[in-house]
């Protein structure tokens, strides 16, 4: 994204929010254009994280999900600005344990943050599916 079209505030991670809901709002806008309807996710939760951005980090969180024979239904990430940490959005399934996964998470080195996402629809993975292939 142009250097313009970005907004003038000092916090880095205001600057990605902002990010993060142009490309919600963009991908919605290309999907309709497309005439694309996602199935959607009946019970789908979208985890935001910010990690560490180095390698092993996503070995690591996926490692725990993997041990818990917990699914991970989509992953994406992104650099932060300045390269050193990432943001990572998951989409898992809505479970009772879901709660005890994000406490373990919340525990692992690399990550410096997580929220539960309510805000962000599960089906934003399925419009990013669509763009990219």
């Amino acid at each position: 994204m142009p250097e313009s079209n970005m907004p003038a505030t000092k916090n880095a991670n205001q600057d990605c929010n902002v990010l993060s809901y142009k490309l919600t709002d963009t991908l919605t806008a290309n999907c309709n254009v497309l005439g694309y309807k996602p199935s959607g996710i009946s019970n789908g939760a979208v985890l935001e994280l910010v990690v560490h951005n180095h390698p092993g980090v996503m070995s690591h969180i996926t490692g725990l999900f993997s041990r818990r024979a917990f699914n991970l239904e989509a992953i994406f990430v992104a650099p932060l600005p300045g390269g050193d940490t990432s943001r990572v959005l998951l989409l898992v399934t809505e479970t009772p344990n879901l709660v005890q996964v994000e406490k373990q998470l919340s525990k692992l080195h690399d990550v410096l943050s997580l929220r539960h996402r309510m805000d962000l629809d599960p089906e934003v993975f399925q419009r990013l599916a669509l763009l990219v292939s």
